[in-house]
C-alpha cells in the first residue's frame, strides 16, 4: 500500500444493507455494514420503504464507524463513491444524497458507480488488480449475469442475464415454500450439505441446444420444486427437506457454472471471477473450482463477506476511477434504479454542455422518470 494511492470512501445502499467502505488503492482499510435484514425477515422479503428508513438511521453512524476503523479523517479522502444504481430507488436515494452532502461539504470529487461493476471490482481487494478483460459471473437476489469487462471503469459488456428469477431470488422463494425463513440462501446451503443432490431430478433451465447459451432462467426450476413439495404434502408424506435443498441447489449451481465456463472458453478468457451474494454459497464455489480446473480456467472468488452488498466494493471501484483519472460525477447525480451495467459509472457533463441527468453519453433511458422523481425529492 503506497501513500500516494487514492483514498476513497464508498457508500452502498442499493437494497437492505447500509455499507460504508474505505480503501487506499486496492487495500481495504474499513468495511462497516449496518443490515436491516432482520427487520425484513418477518415479511419474507425486503420492504423498500423499511429499507430506506433504515438507511437514513444508519448512514451517519456507519460512516463514522468506518472512518474510525480506517484511522483517518474525512478530510483525508481523495474521493467519495456511491452506488447510484441499479437497486431500490428509495434506498439508492439515501446513499446518493449522503454522498453528495459529504462531497459538497468536504469539497471532494464524487463518483456515482454501478452496483454490478462494483461487485466485480471488489475482487481487487483480495486478489490484486483485475485481469483485462475480466469474465465475471454475478449472482445475487436481484441479478444473475455473465459479463465481460475489458475495462471495469468504462467498458462492461453483458453476455447473458436471467430472463426471469435471479438465482438468489429462487433460493428465497424455495426457502419460503419449505418454511425455512428469510433470507433463503444460507439456510439452504447449510441443509444441502446433509442431503443428496442426486436424489431428485430437477430441471436445468435454458440448457438445450437451441437456448441462449449465456442466459439464465430459474422460474421453471422454482415452480418444479414447489410442485414436487406440494405433491408430497398432498399425499401426506414427509418432505425430505435436506434432499430437496441439495437437489435444488445443485440444479442452480450446475447451470451457473456450466454457462460461465463455456463463456470463458468461447471468449478465450483464462480466468473467471464470481461475485454477488450467492457467490458465498459453498457448493457454487466448489463446483466452479472443479469445473474451472478441468477447463484450465483460473477462478477468483472474494471471501464471503465481500460477496454480499458492502461499501468496500463501491470504494474499490471509486479508487479505480480516481487512479484512471475518470471524470467525476457532478452534484446533479441522481439515483437510477435501472442503471445499465454498460455504464460502470455516471460521469458529470462536460463544461459548456447541458447537465441533463448527469449522463454524458447522449442517450436517454426509458426510465428517465426515476431521475425526475429523485430530483423532486432532493431539490424541492
Amino acid at each position: 500500500m503506497a501513500a500516494d494511492e487514492p483514498l476513497v470512501l464508498g457508500i452502498e445502499t442499493s437494497c437492505d444493507e447500509t455499507g460504508v467502505g474505505i480503501v487506499r488503492g486496492t487495500t481495504l482499510l474499513a468495511d462497516a455494514v449496518a443490515s436491516s435484514v432482520d427487520t425484513h425477515a418477518r415479511f419474507g422479503g425486503v420492504v423498500p420503504e423499511i429499507a430506506s428508513r433504515a438507511h437514513l438511521e444508519a448512514m451517519v453512524p456507519t460512516i463514522e464507524r468506518a472512518l474510525k476503523e480506517a484511522g483517518i479523517s474525512a478530510r483525508d479522502l481523495d474521493g467519495i463513491a456511491v452506488t447510484s444504481g441499479p437497486g431500490l430507488a428509495g434506498a439508492l436515494l439515501v446513499g446518493v444524497s449522503a454522498a453528495k452532502a459529504y462531497a459538497y461539504a468536504l469539497n471532494k470529487p464524487l463518483y456515482g458507480v454501478n452496483h454490478l461493476a462494483s461487485h466485480i471490482c471488489v475482487d481487487q481487494l483480495e486478489h490484486g488488480p483485475l485481469p483485462e478483460p475480466t469474465m465475471a459471473l454475478l449472482v445475487s437476489g436481484g441479478h444473475s449475469s455473465l459479463l465481460l469487462a475489458p475495462d471495469i471503469t468504462s467498458d462492461v459488456r453483458p453476455l447473458g442475464a436471467t430472463i426471469d428469477d435471479a438465482a438468489g431470488e429462487a433460493f428465497d422463494k424455495i426457502a419460503r415454500v419449505l418454511n425455512l425463513g428469510f433470507p433463503g440462501g444460507p439456510v439452504i446451503d447449510r441443509l444441502a450439505k446433509e442431503g443428496d443432490p442426486a436424489s431428485i431430478a430437477f430441471p436445468r433451465g435454458l440448457t438445450g441446444p437451441r437456448d441462449a447459451p449465456y442466459d439464465f432462467s430459474f422460474s421453471g426450476l422454482k415452480t418444479s420444486v414447489a410442485r414436487w413439495i406440494e405433491a408430497k404434502r398432498a399425499a401426506g408424506e414427509e418432505v425430505p427437506v435436506r434432499d430437496v435443498a441439495a437437489s435444488f441447489q445443485e440444479a442452480v449451481v450446475d447451470v451457473l457454472t456450466r454457462k460461465a465456463v463455456r463463456a470463458c472458453k468461447d471468449e478465450g478468457v483464462d480466468h473467471l471471477m464470481i461475485g454477488g451474494g450467492v457467490a458465498a454459497n459453498s457448493r457454487l464455489r466448489a463446483l466452479a473450482q472443479e469445473r474451472c480446473e478441468r477447463a484450465g480456467v483460473r477462478l477468483r472468488v472474494p471471501r464471503p463477506g465481500l460477496c454480499t452488498d458492502n461499501g468496500a466494493m463501491v470504494a474499490a471501484l471509486g479508487a479505480e476511477m480516481v487512479a484512471r483519472n475518470r471524470r467525476p460525477s457532478d452534484l446533479e447525480l441522481s439515483a437510477d434504479s435501472s442503471l445499465p451495467v454498460t455504464e460502470p459509472h455516471v460521469p458529470g457533463a462536460d463544461r459548456g454542455h447541458a447537465h441533463g441527468h448527469g449522463h454524458s453519453h447522449g442517450h436517454a433511458h426509458d426510465h428517465d422518470h426515476v431521475h425526475e422523481i429523485s430530483k423532486d425529492n432532493l431539490y424541492s
